[in-house]
């Protein structure tokens, strides 16, 4: 009997498929407002990252990691090295300057579900992600955080990160732009 809360590496259809829905019910909770809603209503599915978590995972770009209460996935997290260079995944024109941290770790996005949010899953992810990474032997774990997004931003230093001055301009459809913030923690 597995116990109520726990880890699983994402490796499986059902794993990405999990992760893809949690992020996409964690976007549409946090972000109204600060994305366009056509985007989010449109763009943003519980499939759409299906495909990513996939060729993630066959490539090894980055790791997947779920958390589970019994049998009920209530959050995820990606993680690897830091991406630096164009994000086409997320927009075309988004180019990310990482040469600062390189050979750092980065946690890429962190969901919980909506309405498990305030029960503590977030900091569990986040704690065992970055025990992960360095573990792996990273030196330090960057992240961006939604500029907008106080809630997130109060976590992660809560989490012993704070932001180290950068702003990256994230371009959406209809001219919108979102600015993320880097936050960053040494391991």
């Amino acid at each position: 009997m597995p116990e109520p809360l726990h880890f699983v590496d994402a490796c499986t259809e059902a794993h990405f498929a999990a992760m893809s829905a949690i992020h996409c019910r964690g976007w549409r909770a946090t972000y109204p407002g600060f994305v366009p809603e056509d985007y989010l209503r449109e763009v943003v599915t519980e499939e759409r990252w299906i495909p990513f978590f996939r060729e993630d995972y066959v490539t090894k770009r980055c790791k997947g990691l779920l958390l589970y209460e019994n049998s009920t996935p209530v959050g995820c997290c990606n993680y690897g090295p830091i991406r630096s260079g164009p994000s086409p995944r997320q927009s075309e024109e988004l180019v990310i300057d990482s040469s600062r941290y390189s050979g750092w770790g980065e946690v890429i996005s962190l969901y919980v579900e909506p309405a498990r949010t305030g029960c503590g899953y977030g900091g569990a992810l986040l704690e065992e992600t970055v025990r992960r990474l360095r573990e792996e032997g990273y030196p330090g774990c960057a992240l961006f955080v939604l500029q907008e997004n106080d809630r997130a931003r109060r976590f992660y230093e809560r989490h012993g990160f704070a932001w180290d001055g950068t702003i990256q301009k994230v371009p959406f459809p209809h001219g919108m732009v979102c600015s993320d913030l880097r936050y960053i923690k040494r391991l």
